[in-house]
């Protein structure tokens, strides 16, 4: 099963598909670090000409360090690594950005979230607690429960790599990121908004604004807080409609040629499994 109507009241429906975000956020709230210079080439990501908004008062001195050497990059035209073209896992919030499709599939004491891109997994424990001490991870520690018709996940323990960023701009995190998510289903009406807002401020929309006022939106209200890269949170929406109902093979390791004559650093065992 995948997402539902009323999740809490009798179980769960099912409803088979995937859900794919309606535009291609190049960052993930432009509250944090926004688009500062048009001239992003869409169409070669990341080789487009990427560069954050490093003055935006939000970000502590480290972290508009890191977003301005970003941005010189890009505007040198030779692209920067990125979770997502160096293979490694995307992380949270990066994944909701960098991400193709998903599905969220829910059994009685977990909700998973699949993501096409790499085949990326990442899973909610519902009405549970954080563990006192959380090992660090790469999707972290997350609890889940339900507020009404709104599924509420709650994520710590974000593990930093060395490509961790939590937009396309290069925005860095800390082991202090603290994330929550809040989904819910929308018909038009409601959803209308938001999606009008996505296709005004995020870089490139996939196709046509939605018009069919019968379709169920899935909405995503996400929280950043780290006050290691922030001075306060922030707050982004994503909204997603239904998606195809094939489920596409999307293998980073596949194609690692992102820079010419430079291979992406694809993760490696350290030591043998077995």
């Amino acid at each position: 099963m995948c997402w539902f109507t009323n999740f809490p009241h009798g179980g769960p429906k099912r409803s088979d598909g995937r859900w794919d975000r309606l535009s291609f956020p190049l960052a993930s709230s432009r509250s944090a670090t926004r688009k500062s210079h048009g001239r992003g080439r869409v169409g070669r990501l990341p080789l487009g000409e990427l560069v954050g908004d490093y003055a935006n008062p939000i970000l502590k001195p480290e972290a508009a360090e890191v977003v301005k050497k970003h941005g010189e990059i890009s505007l040198r035209g030779m692209g920067y690594p990125t979770p997502r073209n160096q293979c490694w896992p995307g992380g949270v919030p990066f994944v909701f950005a960098s991400d193709d499709g998903m599905q969220l599939l829910q059994q009685p004491d977990k909700v998973f979230m699949l993501h096409i891109y790499d085949h990326q997994v990442r899973q909610a424990r519902l009405n549970q607690s954080h563990p006192t001490q959380v090992n660090p991870s790469w999707y972290g520690d997350s609890v889940a429960h339900y507020e009404g018709d709104t599924l509420v996940i709650d994520t710590v323990g974000i593990k930093v790599g060395p490509f961790a960023m939590v937009d396309w701009y290069g925005t860095p995190h800390t082991p202090a990121l603290h994330v929550v998510e809040r989904y819910r289903l929308l018909n038009y009406e409601a959803a209308k908004e938001g999606l009008q807002r996505d296709a005004k401020e995020n870089f490139r929309i996939r196709r046509p604004l939605p018009e069919d006022r019968d379709q169920k939106y899935l909405q995503l209200q996400f929280t950043v807080e780290d006050e290691g890269a922030f001075t306060a949170p922030w707050t982004a929406t994503m909204t997603f409609s239904r998606g195809g109902a094939d489920w596409p093979e999307i293998v980073c390791a596949e194609n690692i040629q992102w820079y010419p004559g430079k291979s992406a650093e694809v993760p490696r065992a350290v030591k043998p499994d077995f």
